[in-house]
């Protein structure tokens, strides 16, 4: 398995292409994917109870466990918009696929921006039919782009894995900066193969690399309305996905989501470092994930993590307010590779050390707990004061 250049249409098969609808002035907004033949399609979506009106469409369309094609608008989230919200996404299935000339049962939707206003239905719908003819596969650049909102920095990825029995790769872009946190958030991701997988089988393979990145990562804490990945499959490679050739493409599922995870902690809003948190030592794994996602969303942490400041009193606070099973006299605490907390007591003379740790970009925070065998760690970054100014004026 080796990384390669491009994107969603790395894989054999794939066309895409994004355009600017006008929903955003003058930026890329309007994006589309297409499977040149059938594809085997599986997705995961968001857990809020408020789902957005292409959710929804898209919960029911995927349920074939086939699909063509994925269209893709920003800068406007259709949720919270009623039924003109559930016509207006249908009406984008309708037209890509009249665009297309597919059955409109083989088209995906999806959404991301400002929640609560309807969609400009017509621009979307000139822009789709305008963007039709244009996709090829340079287009995953351009897709990449027209998906985002907040974010700084187009997320993209691509994987080439050599097997026994041939070659297949991977593809992915994704967008997300804020909203984000464990079980999803206002993030989308789409994924490509070209190798062959049966649609039940596929979903469990996107389930499993979901839970160990996507659902591993918090910006703020806040879940989103919209949150979809979507994976596509078209069988172009020739090869099938079963036996040693299965256990590959899982392996590399699971690197293509969690480099896209990654990516959207390095560029969640105001963020200027990006920290994964390691619970060790919990009693069951339930506890592990309890503590690592408290230690993850705390404030007071993220805004330590912001400060460079080693203040592990924060952390001892945020365990012991963690719902899981905590003996203080037994939990040690490292910043990289600086032993700070020693049997819940500070260990002296080292904060200047782990200081130097907290200036670098990336770095690990561990805790054992010393009270078991079970792990859990999730991504998360600093809260700033870009943070604040960007939500503050996101409307403005």
């Amino acid at each position: 398995m080796k990384k390669i250049e491009g994107g969603i249409t790395t894989p054999k098969g794939f066309i895409a292409g994004g355009t600017c609808c006008g929903i955003k002035d003058g930026v890329l907004d309007l994006g589309i994917l297409v499977s040149q033949e059938e594809a085997s399609a599986a997705g995961t979506f968001t857990t809020n109870l408020v789902k957005a009106a292409p959710v929804l469409v898209s919960s029911q369309q995927i349920s074939r466990g086939k699909s063509l094609a994925i269209v893709v608008n920003s800068g406007n989230a259709n949720a919270c918009t009623g039924e003109r919200g559930m016509e207006d996404a249908w009406q984008m299935v309708r037209e890509t696929a009249a665009t297309l000339r597919i059955n409109p049962q083989e088209v995906l939707v999806c959404s991301t921006g400002i929640i609560g206003e309807y969609l400009p239905i017509d621009k979307v719908k000139q822009g789709i039919h305008e963007l039709g003819p244009q996709l090829s596969p340079q287009g995953n650049r351009a897709f990449a782009q027209a998906i985002l909102t907040t974010d700084k920095n187009a997320k993209e990825v691509a994987l080439e894995v050599a097997t026994s029995q041939g070659t297949f790769r991977v593809g992915g872009a994704a967008k997300g900066a804020g909203m984000v946190h464990p079980h999803m958030a206002t993030m989308l991701a789409f994924i490509t193969t070209d190798l062959e997988i049966d649609p039940s089988i596929l979903q469990g393979c996107l389930r499993e690399a979901v839970d160990l990145s996507f659902n591993r990562i918090s910006v703020d804490g806040d879940t989103s309305t919209n949150d979809t990945v979507l994976i596509l499959a078209n069988g172009r490679s020739a090869l099938k996905g079963e036996g040693k050739t299965l256990q590959a493409f899982q392996e590399a599922l699971r690197e293509v989501c969690k480099t896209l995870a990654l990516m959207m902690v390095r560029d969640g809003e105001g963020a200027t470092k990006a920290v994964k948190m390691v619970v060790k030592g919990a009693s069951s794994p339930k506890d592990g994930e309890k503590a690592a996602r408290r230690l993850a969303n705390s404030l007071l942490v993220k805004t330590a993590l912001y400060g460079e400041d080693p203040n592990w009193g924060r952390l001892m606070a945020a365990l012991g307010s963690s719902g899981c099973l905590v003996d203080p006299s037994q939990v040690k605490i490292w910043i990289g590779d600086v032993q700070l907390v020693q049997g819940g007591v500070g260990v002296p003379n080292v904060e200047e050390k782990a200081h130097k740790v907290m200036r670098q970009r990336e770095y690990d925070i561990t805790l054992d707990l010393g009270l078991g065998s079970h792990e859990y760690w999730v991504w998360t970054c600093d809260l700033s004061y870009d943070y604040i100014r960007i939500n503050a004026e996101y409307r403005s």
